[in-house]
């Protein structure tokens, strides 16, 4: 199961966050962008619990991230 994170960050921690989930297991790709949020990031887990306790549990709890949108990947 993939999904997109959308992640709203703490002026000035843009880069660390970015570092922070490159280093995470099961997040394929993070990348800073310019819109209503600072930071996307491709995830993938077996399950949607396991990308729960991946948001819930890794994402948010790196310093800076203020708040997360997960957007499921659905494929036809």
């Amino acid at each position: 199961m993939k999904a997109y994170i959308l992640i709203h960050v703490r002026p000035g921690s843009v880069p660390e966050v970015v570092r922070n989930l490159r280093r995470l297991e099961g997040v394929l790709e993070a990348h800073m962008t310019l819109g209503p949020y600072d930071v996307v990031a491709e995830v993938e887990a077996i399950d949607v619990n396991l990308l729960g306790k991946l948001v819930a549990a890794e994402i948010q709890a790196i310093p800076g991230v203020i708040d997360t949108l997960t957007c499921l990947v659905v494929e036809p």
